[in-house]
């Protein structure tokens, strides 16, 4: 075989830019030539020129061809096969890995049928840089795709990975291919408007997180999904299942003492199972566990309401809701205006007081909502100041002061004292009665 070297040079340098190695090759009697020298060839000690280009290709390929892409890059050698792949198509390729020196490539081999269709070219394409690309926005659109299935605030799985799963649950229930039994457990927790309007969205924020992990340590092996604002959803199989009734029981429980302690979120929870003679979709289901779980919320807000009611005298003092609504705005404008500190509302007629959420927290008080607030507060009051507190709040309830300064040191819920300023306030009504009393309650850092 003889080639004009001149035309040779020329080809190889136009081609040496894209391609590791490059071949021409007789098709019947196998004869081949290099245009490109090849380091990957070079190390494997392939020659330059030979008399069987395919019998060398198939003896050599096991020194750098990955052994999983080994066989499918052998079958482009068959002389046979080749040549019916190549009247079918002028060109024809197969992508694989090369190991060479422990270092894993990624090359493509490519065969081209000449004009002439007795010759071939046989390129080794290095896509080390096209693989790496490639993968690389794989990867962009797998966290795509998570980020679209995936809460942001919680990282659990949102509501648009519930819907796919449930599809999934209802197509199985449809066709019959249903071949495991599932639970759904419907969580909402509590009191979310309320925390983001007396302490701020960040702090709501931040009870949700919590009513998050706490939902996902009790049911570590089913899928939970935040599906609103404040509502979860867990779809329990296998143990979860199993224990059902006494994970909801921890729930509850872990629930019901953050809720004492004021130390957490408080969380409704309902639980309902598939039974596949009633259930003709995971809806049925679903619909069930919700309802539970408003029956749970409103158990919780009943005991809520009869545990600030505890200190009460008599239980027929209940505030009418027109007068809890009027107490509510009052605060809401008090609060607007407060910025920093703890506020409170007192309704005189009702003896019934709304307090700042954060107050409840750092002092460990029963409810944002107490009947006698004042003489529950008294307790939290340090003995040694609670002369001159009580002294200050006659002064204003008898009509010496429309306002005043109090300066005095309360417990916080970890028993240790912090001083407080307070500035309190009466508002009469139309008739010159005392009707609301509230204030706005500071920490004092300059006082012991």
């Amino acid at each position: 075989m003889s080639f004009d070297h001149t035309l040779i040079d020329q080809i190889a340098a136009a081609l040496a830019r894209h391609f590791e190695s490059l071949y021409y090759i007789e098709i019947e009697s196998g004869r081949f030539t290099q245009f490109i020298p090849s380091r990957q060839m070079e190390m494997i000690e392939f020659p330059d020129s030979g008399e069987d280009f395919f019998k060398l290709a198939c003896e050599n390929a096991g020194k750098f061809i990955h052994p999983a892409d080994l066989d499918e890059v052998l079958a482009i050698y068959d002389r046979k096969r080749l040549r019916e792949l190549l009247d079918k198509e002028r060109s024809y390729s197969v992508s694989c890995r090369s190991l060479l020196n422990g270092k894993l490539m990624h090359f493509r081999h490519i065969i081209i049928m000449c004009d002439d269709r007795e010759h071939i070219i046989a390129c080794l394409e290095n896509i080390e840089e096209e693989f790496q690309e490639k993968e690389e926005q794989k990867r962009i659109i797998r966290n795509a795709e998570l980020m679209a299935r995936r809460d942001e605030l919680t990282g659990i799985k949102n509501k648009n990975a519930f819907a796919e799963h449930t599809a999934g649950i209802d197509a199985k229930i449809t066709s019959g291919d249903l071949s495991e039994s599932f639970g759904v457990v419907m969580c909402d927790m509590n009191d979310l408007k309320l925390i983001n309007d007396t302490r701020g969205h960040s702090y709501g924020d931040e009870a949700l997180q919590r009513t998050s992990r706490m939902i996902c340590d009790i049911f570590k092996h089913s899928p939970v999904y935040r599906i609103g604002g404040d509502e979860f959803v867990v779809i329990l199989t296998g143990n979860d299942y199993e224990n059902r009734e006494i994970l909801l029981k921890k729930l509850r429980d872990e629930s019901d003492a953050d809720e004492r302690s004021r130390t957490g979120p408080t969380v409704a929870s309902g639980l309902a199972v598939y039974e596949s003679g009633r259930d003709k979709d995971f809806s049925s289901v679903f619909e069930r566990a919700d309802q539970f779980m408003y029956e749970n919320k409103k158990a919780i807000k009943s005991r809520k309401m009869l545990e600030g009611y505890r200190k009460m005298d008599v239980l027929d003092e209940m505030i009418p809701d027109e007068r809890r609504r009027l107490l509510d705005g009052l605060f809401g404008a008090l609060y607007t205006i407060a910025g920093e500190g703890y506020v409170y509302i007192n309704d005189m007629r009702y003896d019934f007081s709304r307090w700042s959420v954060s107050l409840i927290h750092d002092f460990g008080l029963e409810s944002t909502y107490m009947y006698h607030a004042g003489k529950i507060w008294d307790e939290y009051v340090h003995p040694d100041d609670l002369a001159v507190y009580r002294e200050a709040i006659e002064a204003v309830f008898g009509g010496g002061a429309e306002t005043r300064a109090i300066h005095y040191r309360a417990r916080r819920r970890d028993g240790s004292y912090v001083a407080l300023h307070t500035r309190c306030f009466i508002l009469n009504d139309a008739n010159g009665e005392p009707e609301y009393f509230g204030g706005i309650i500071i920490p004092d850092p300059d006082r012991i």
